[in-house]
Order: structure tokens, then C-alpha cells, then sequence
């Protein structure tokens, strides 16, 4: 089980415990009120990054090699259609454990990307052989 799940709840009844013990109700409204100012900023930048993947087709990238330079293992999700700005093209089957999503660029070069609970943990980049390339000369 993930242990964001149980610390988050915890942590924000205890800054509402806080906030009374220390300034009684009105330090209860502050909280809430800062507890509530960062869900909405957190949900304001999903419906961003969301609204800009909506005008992009399904799995491309501008640059697939670029991709692959900027990712790092541990990024979420959302942090990856952020920087593609598009949804990824899914792979595994719905609702699979881990998910593996392939992003596409103009020179059929791909990123492969798996995540496992949501957080990229391996991903792989294909470059195709360019069709008039000769092998260099051994010497």
C-alpha cells in the first residue's frame, strides 16, 4: 500500500488540530482555507496539462530523443503528458498494472515508457535505421 495515501489524510487533520489547539476556530479556517488553496492549485494544473494534450493526437512527440533525455525514473504520470504534451498511446491493457504508454515522433522514433503505481520506472527509446545507410567500412 502506498503510504501517501495514509500520511496525507493524517497530516492535514493534524494542521486542523493545530490550527484550533493554537488559534481556536478562526486558525481551523485557515487552514482549511490553505489546505483547499493547494487542491485547487494542484487540480488547475491537471486541467492544464489536459486541455493542451486535448489538441495533440494521441501518442506523438515532437522530438522522441528529447524525451528520452529529459525523463528520470520517479516521475509521475501527469509529469510526462506535461512535457509531451500528449496523452500517451497505451499499450498494456486497461486498467494493467504496469502501464506502458509509447509516444511517436515524424521520424518513427518512439519512447517506450512503463509505469508501476503511476511513477515511471523504465523506459526505452527506438530509432529506427535510416533507409539509405550503409554500414561504415571496417578498416
Amino acid at each position: 500500500m502506498n503510504l501517501r495515501n495514509i500520511l496525507v489524510p493524517v497530516g492535514a487533520v493534524a494542521l486542523i488540530g493545530f490550527g484550533f489547539t493554537a488559534y481556536g476556530w478562526p486558525g481551523v479556517a485557515a487552514v482549511v482555507g490553505g489546505l483547499v488553496m493547494w487542491a485547487l492549485l494542484h487540480f488547475t494544473r491537471l486541467v492544464n496539462v489536459m486541455k493542451k494534450a486535448a489538441n495533440r493526437p494521441i501518442g506523438y512527440v515532437a522530438s522522441a530523443v528529447m524525451l528520452n533525455a529529459r525523463l528520470a525514473p520517479g516521475v509521475n504520470l501527469m509529469h510526462v503528458v506535461a512535457m509531451t504534451q500528449a496523452l500517451g498511446e497505451l499499450l498494456s491493457a486497461e486498467g494493467a498494472d504496469p502501464e506502458i504508454y509509447r509516444w511517436t515522433d515524424g521520424t518513427r522514433s518512439h519512447v517506450t515508457c512503463e509505469f508501476h503505481r503511476g511513477k515511471l520506472v523504465k523506459w526505452t527509446l527506438v530509432r529506427p535505421e535510416a533507409e539509405g545507410a550503409t554500414p561504415p567500412p571496417d578498416a
